[in-house]
């Protein structure tokens, strides 16, 4: 074999093999419309990395910054929608903040983050490490199976669970434990239940996926040590799932401090979230639409804060939401 044809088997081993296309794909690359058009834009890779960037960005700008931008631009005028012939003015007054409802918001959302973890996290254990691997894709299509339906079917589903008439009151009667309903809808305890239940499926495929990372072998050595379940619990499944406990946390509380329909049905004039109260603002006189934007802006940076001290202090620089 001769150094050129040694040198030419050598560039064709790095190139790869030509390209083949198929049926119209050569008549459609080849035509001088996409040479001078799309062609042009795939040219280099420093094209094709704008090109493909390109794309997210615009939905993150359209669809994300700008909205959020224009919320803050409207809670900073002192009127809104701005009427022909009068002066713009921006004013502070909109963020004098109801305290009330923001912290009460914070309370549900923290308090229904905990709940369903201490709940789901023995699920998702069980499935990922008891259930055999043949059958977990059929478990977890189960528990899945309740969230196809949407937030407000499973919503007045649990107005049906535990109304005066409903399943619990019926069931507890039949048993002979009570003789009058017990009046737990419209209740902290029904929006509680509610969140819980609303939310489980944030908190359970986050956990799953960390726990099903863990090697058996940790566990069977563990054992093999003398370490009991509680042992190997603590010093191994529950440090190695850290990044799934505080991703299914962060997606969990960001979803209850935002939700807005479930407090609206099974909560009482005594259970009124954040939510509820900037809703009021829109629905009313266009004028308070610089506060409502304000207080949703307070909202959104108060929960993200929160969210992000907390994946800082219990996860640390290398958690990441799964």
């Amino acid at each position: 074999m001769t150094d050129n044809s040694l040198t030419h088997d050598i560039s064709a081993a790095r190139n790869g093999p030509a390209r083949r296309y198929t049926t119209w794909i050569p008549t459609v690359v080849n035509s001088a419309l996409y040479r001078s058009t799309l062609g042009v834009l795939v040219a280099s890779p420093r094209s094709r990395f704008i090109l493909l960037a390109s794309v997210p960005l615009i939905w993150m700008i359209m669809l994300h910054v700008g909205p959020i931008y224009q919320m803050a631009k409207i809670s900073f005028l002192s009127s809104y929608p701005i009427q022909q012939g009068r002066d713009v003015s921006y004013t502070l007054a909109n963020y004098a903040l109801y305290f009330t409802p923001l912290i009460r918001s914070f309370i549900y959302a923290a308090g229904a983050t905990f709940v369903t973890l201490i709940i789901v996290y023995p699920v998702a254990y069980y499935v990922a490490k008891v259930v055999r691997p043949q059958k977990r894709s059929k478990a977890l299509l189960l528990l899945l199976v309740p969230f196809w339906a949407g937030e407000l079917i499973r919503t007045f589903s649990i107005i049906m669970l535990l109304a005066n008439r409903g399943a619990v009151n019926y069931l507890l009667r039949e048993i002979g434990w009570i003789d009058r309903p017990i009046p737990v809808l419209y209740t902290w305890f029904s929006l509680g239940f509610g969140l819980v239940y609303l939310v489980s499926l944030y908190m359970l495929l986050p956990l799953y996926s960390a726990i099903d990372k863990i090697p058996n072998h940790l566990l069977d050595a563990a054992s093999d040590l003398g370490a009991g379940p509680w042992t190997r619990f603590r010093r191994i499944v529950l440090p190695l799932s850290r990044d799934g406990v505080v991703s299914g946390c962060s997606l969990v509380f960001l979803t209850c401090i935002g939700v807005f329909a479930t407090p609206m049905l099974l909560g009482g004039p005594t259970t009124v979230l954040f939510p509820e109260t900037i809703s009021g603002f829109f629905h009313g006189a266009s004028d308070k639409w610089p506060v409502g934007a304000a207080f949703s802006i307070i909202m959104l940076v108060t929960a993200l804060t929160t969210a992000g001290i907390f994946m800082r202090i219990v996860g640390g620089k290398a958690t990441r939401l799964m």
